[in-house]
């Protein structure tokens, strides 16, 4: 019997690089999408080629993604999508753009064409599909707004996915983590210190929580997994 296969976007690093090798620790072939050519590289240096491969380029690129999806269906059933790919914009609500907009609905646009072109390459059959959006989702944040409105339509379009495809074997779960002490703040630190920063989640072991409630042999499904920082 061969490898399960995922697909996780957004994996080169922080939270997704953590599921990439969580999941080829546990014995998955692993398919990641991201844009950081420099460190997709280290990555196919990192991993074997029997448990990874990349694909260098952007979600929202819907040319893109579909080669991508095909390329990975024709190797076999793809089990578990993990939309993890997405970029901030932390700012007061008067600072905010047009370019701060269209940063953070990058994340809602390639969820939507990733879970498109994986349903199609499975024909809607035994399909996990994971969105990683953020407590953002469930909550406006006063220096978020932009960010949080965006998480809230991922959040839609997860829960929307959930109806469409209630009593089959497409499981869709929603995934809620809080601050994680990545680079994922480092453009906000007049918002985020650094020193607030470390104080938030361990991206290694957010991700063992996250993938013990996605992987597991029993017969049900975890359907919302909301992770919070402990306060201190």
């Amino acid at each position: 019997m061969g490898k399960k296969i995922a697909v996780v976007t957004g994996g080169a690093a922080g939270l997704g690089f953590e599921l990439v090798r969580g999941l080829i620790e546990q014995g998955w072939m692993v398919n990641t999408i991201d844009f950081d050519d420099k460190r997709m590289a280290e990555l196919d240096n990192r991993f074997d080629a029997g448990s990874y491969k990349g694909y260098v380029g952007d979600i929202t690129d819907e040319t893109f993604i579909d080669q991508a999806f095909s390329s990975i269906g024709a190797t076999g059933h793809i089990d578990l999508l993990i939309n993890n790919a997405g970029q901030p914009s932390f700012k007061v609500p008067t600072a905010y753009v047009g370019a701060d907009v269209d940063k953070c609905l990058k994340g809602l646009k390639g969820m939507v064409l990733c879970c498109v072109a994986a349903l199609k390459a499975d024909g809607e059959e035994h399909l996990k599909i994971a969105n990683v959006m953020s407590t953002a989702a469930t909550r406006g944040n006063a220096n978020e707004s932009v960010y949080c409105a965006a998480k809230w339509g991922e959040k839609g379009y997860t829960e929307s996915l959930k109806a469409a495809y209630k009593g089959s074997s497409v499981k869709v779960v929603g995934v809620y983590p809080g601050g994680i002490d990545t680079d994922f703040y480092k453009e906000s630190h007049d918002y985020v210190s650094v020193d607030k920063q470390h104080s938030f989640m361990d991206a290694g072991e957010l991700a063992a929580v996250i993938l013990r409630n996605l992987v597991y042999e029993e017969n049900l499904t975890v359907s919302d997994i909301r992770i919070d920082r402990n306060y201190v």
